[in-house]
Order: C-alpha cells, then structure tokens, then sequence
C-alpha cells in the first residue's frame, strides 16, 4: 500500500483555501498512484481554532468542506482532520475527530481520545474525548488511527497532577489489542526547542514497544502565536525513523507500507542545531503572521542594540528588506557607535529608514510636566519618557504608512519587567519575546555565520538601554548568562525560590529576580503576541493571575 504525507501550512478560519490546499495534495497524490493519503489535525479549519469552533456557521462550512473533498476521493482513500458533530446531548456539541473518506463516502469518523489541557491547550473546553479507540480496515490493512495527544498515553512529566483521569484511558494499550499494521497519528503538535527530543521518544516508544510501524504526520506553519515545525516521520518497528520531512516547510512524500518494516534509518535532513531551529521558527511566524493578517510592511525601532538588530535581520529574511523599515531615534544618551551601528546594519540588511532625533520633543515634554513635579530630579521617569517618545514616533509611522510595528523586546526583558509600558512594549508582534537574552547573542552570531550582518558593536558592546548615562544592564540585574538559566528554571521548569538557591544561585538574586517576575504580570498582560519557542512562552500557555500574591 502506498501512502501520501502531506505536511502544510493551514490558516485557521480560511476553510475555503485550506480545502482547496487539501484537494491539490489528493490529486498530486493519485497522479502518483498512492492508496491512501493523509493530512494533519483539524487540517480543515486550522488549529488551534478556539472560540471559532462556537459559531455555528463555522462548523458549516468545516462539514460542506468534508462533503467539497468527497468528490476528488475516487480510487484513493483520504485521511483528514476536522471537528465533528456529537449527538449525545450529555457531552459537548463536537468532537476533534479524523475523517477516514473512501470511494467519496465518509467510512469512519474516529476521535481523539486524550484531549490536552495543558500550556497552550484547552481542547477540553471544546470537544468531548473519545471512550472507545477503534482501529480501521484499509485496503486489507488494519490501521489504528490516532491523534496527536492519543500517543502520548503517559501522565505528561511536567503535569503530575492534571488529567490523570484521562490519561489512564490509555488509547494505544488498547489499539495495539487488535493487533494492526500501521499506527498512523495525525497532530498539530507546536514547535519547542526544549520539546523535541520528548517528542521523538514518544514516537519512537510507541512504535518499538507496540512493535508497529508508525506515520506521524504533522501540521506546519504558523498561527498567531503558535509555531508548527512539521517535520512529519514514518518509523519501522524497531522504533527507527527512517524518513523525515522538512521542518518549517510544506513538504509531500509517499511511502510503501510493506516496505516500511525491512527499511533501516535514513533521514535525509541534516539535524539543526536549537539555534538554528530557533532562528527559523521566528522566520516562519513573522512570515505568516504578516502573510495572514494582511500586512505586508513591518517597521521596528533601530537602537544599535542586539535585540532590534537581529529583530531586523530575520524581519528582512521573513519579509524582504524593502518591506522592513527602520526609525533611529537617538537622545542626548545614545552613543555614537550605537547610532552608527545602527545606520551599517540597515545598509548591510539593504532596508530603508529614517533618523529622527527625539532630544528635542523630550525636552519640551519635561518643561511642559515640570508644574506638575515639585522635584524635577532625573530618575526612571524620564528615563520612561524616552521610551514612550519612541513608541509615539514608532506608532504615528506605522498609522501613516500602513506598516505593522515589530516589538523588540526579548524574554529575559518581559521576564523582570525591563520594559516601559506604551513605549518599547508597543508593537502588533513580539518576535523574539520568547527567546532569553543569551540566545539573542547567540542568533545574531549565527546569522552572522557567512558575513557580517549584525555590525560588531551591537554584539560586543555591554547591553544597555541607554536612557541615562553610562547606563549598563548589569547595574541592577546579575549578568545575562546566569540571570537566563535562573529565569528557565523559575518559568519553564516551574522550581520555586528554595530550588533556585539549592542550585547554587545567589539568594538575594533569587529573591529579586522571583519578585520581579511575579510583580510585572501586569506589564506582561499588555505584550502584543509573543512568538512561542518554548515549552512556557509568555501568554496563553503561562497564565498567572495580575494581582495574585504568593
């Protein structure tokens, strides 16, 4: 039996152009005389659909979709991914099911049985979990169709106390009962650079274990926030993956299944480096955040710093140069060589862009406050004052020329609240909000592997905001390599204060940086997107109440 992969890139809501998408894969598919072919979840309407799946119209279309599609499914048998209708008034209205088609009639709908909600997911507030897992005949083959979560039929590592019920369903254990000859997994599983090997070994366990050959196929692209490496495999019995599809691309392949189990690893695709991966999840989720929202512009503020160049250079890799412009703004604070780092980066990255100097609106707007500060000192007020004369400037050109602002502020900054609230947290996206300090550095060197891009200064110069003189980071916060590992442990591996100081950091470091964490939800609340890259991006899969206090 030969079978179809088809790995894209959906766009949630947009039924019309992701069935047309999957109508062409059938065809190109049947061209190749493949018998089956197979697409990701809830490939139909997008994921994660949210409060779409609420509408009625919008379950409509998702079905008339299923009914456009049964009329190219002749001599070929197509597994897709769609919500689907439940019946039973006591459960929810849908279920997040793969619709098995053959000879242009719908065989079997199967559901999901483990429905996640956990970090980004909240499927459980949508669709009812399937209680029986079924296997299905294909061609004289019985296949044991799953979806995405279905594999992982172990308690989550990081969720010790949520879902146990669900997940002693274990839908595999009871699948590989009816013996079949092919797993396939259809998933929307989002991109993390500390998740991958997880992922893997979940593919790899259920394959060898169960001895079954096993063909995930995965969503890729971008949606919102949410980044989809595709990166679709097909694994013998011994757990080997012996083909591999493009990460952050649409790709299409076909494998024989009877050819599956004699075939030994062979992974075509070099392995990429976590920098590397990172550096092109960001391309695809500024690429396609612009691409479906509309937008085709973006514009972002140039300070000579690491943050808005590397910003700028995968805008322009994600865009094109023209399409990305740039607004120096230089104080009375800015260096010299930050101003000129600045202006060799838009020459090196060919972008267009303009100076305009804020000196003198910051000036007019401290004489016009100064009846209204009895003590006119310079502190953090002024300092902010700069910032929001910035996102003034930012906001008016965005207004006026159409283009969308990029946010540069990266995770380490968002973390402890080193950011002013309308003026470097403004912008439509956040493209590297998700990405800690130390791996700014590291991105730029790496976009730097072949020429210089990213001028030398903005690399070698301590980071500084420069709002005040001789302003450097590390005035008030530990250096970025140990304020970044302390910062993964207390936000993506959950350890409280006494874990941090029984790892050896500094206690009073520990104490301020926890605080500031805790006490800048606020700001946090306001962020534009933040393209997610980790297992705990901030944003809808870290949610911390504002006003808590613990």
């Amino acid at each position: 039996m030969k079978i179809a992969i088809a790995q894209n890139n959906y766009h949630v809501g947009n039924i019309e152009a992701n069935t047309n998408k999957i109508n062409e894969q059938i065809i190109k598919a049947k061209a190749q005389k493949a018998d089956m072919i197979i697409f990701s979840e809830l490939a139909i309407c997008g994921y994660p659909p949210l409060d779409l799946l609420e509408q009625k119209s919008f379950i409509e279309k998702s079905q008339k979709a299923i009914n456009n599609i049964l009329m190219h499914v002749e001599d070929i048998v197509v597994i897709v991914g769609a919500p689907s209708i439940n019946d039973d008034p006591q459960g929810k209205k849908l279920y997040n099911s793969a619709y098995v088609l053959e000879h242009g009639q719908i065989k079997k709908i199967v559901h999901k049985t483990l429905l996640p909600t956990y970090d980004i997911f909240d499927e459980y507030r949508y669709f009812e979990p399937n209680e029986v897992p079924e296997v299905v005949e294909i061609n004289g083959h019985t296949v044991a169709i799953t979806i995405c979560e279905d594999l992982w039929d172990e308690q989550p590592v990081d969720q010790p106390f949520a879902q146990s019920r669900l997940y002693k369903k274990a839908p595999m254990k009871k699948l590989a009962g009816n013996s079949p000859d092919l797993i396939v997994n259809i998933a929307a599983s989002p991109f993390s650079y500390n998740q991958e090997q997880k992922r893997k070994g979940i593919l790899k366990r259920n394959a060898h274990d169960y001895q079954i050959p096993l063909i995930y196929v995965n969503q890729v692209g971008a949606n919102t926030d949410i980044i989809f490496d595709g990166a679709s495999k097909v694994l013998n019995t011994n757990g080997e993956i012996i083909k591999q599809l493009k990460r952050f691309e649409e790709d299409f392949d076909i494998v024989t299944l009877e050819k599956i189990e004699k075939q030994g690893a062979n992974i075509q695709n070099p392995s990429e480096t976590r920098i590397q991966q990172i550096h092109n999840a960001v391309v695809l989720g500024i690429r396609d955040y612009f691409k479906k929202s509309g937008f085709e512009k973006a514009l972002l503020g140039l300070s000579g710093g690491i943050d808005s160049a590397v910003v700028a250079a995968l805008a322009c890799e994600a865009l094109g140069s023209k399409n990305v412009h740039g607004l120096l703004m230089p104080s009375e604070f800015s260096s010299d060589h930050s101003v000129s780092d600045a202006e060799k980066l838009a020459l090196n990255l060919g972008m267009p862009h303009h100076t305009l100097a804020i000196k003198e609106i910051y000036n007019i707007v401290n004489s016009t406050l100064s009846p209204a500060f009895p003590n006119n000192n310079f502190d953090v007020t002024e300092e902010n004052i700069q910032a929001r004369i910035r996102g003034l400037l930012l906001m008016a050109y965005s207004n006026k020329h159409g283009n969308m602002l990029l946010n540069t502020s990266n995770k380490s900054e968002a973390a402890v609240g080193y950011s002013t609230l309308y003026g470097d947290t403004n912008g439509g996206l956040s493209p590297i909000g998700d990405v800690y300090k130390s791996d700014v550095y590291a991105i730029a060197r790496y976009i730097n592997r072949d020429e210089t891009v990213i001028p030398a200064g903005s690399i070698e110069k301590p980071p500084s905001a420069e709002l005040r003189p001789d302003q450097q980071d590390s005035d008030s916060l530990p250096d970025y390599d140990i304020l970044d590992r302390m910062l993964f442990e207390f936000i993506e591996r959950k350890q409280s204060v006494d874990d941090l100081i029984g790892m050896g950091f500094n206690k009073q470091d520990v104490l301020k940086v926890t605080h500031l964490v805790n006490i800048n939800e606020y700001k946090r609340f306001q962020f534009p997107p933040i393209l997610r890259v980790s297992s705990k991006a901030f944003g809808m899969g870290r949610r911390y109440p504002i006003v808590a206090k613990y």
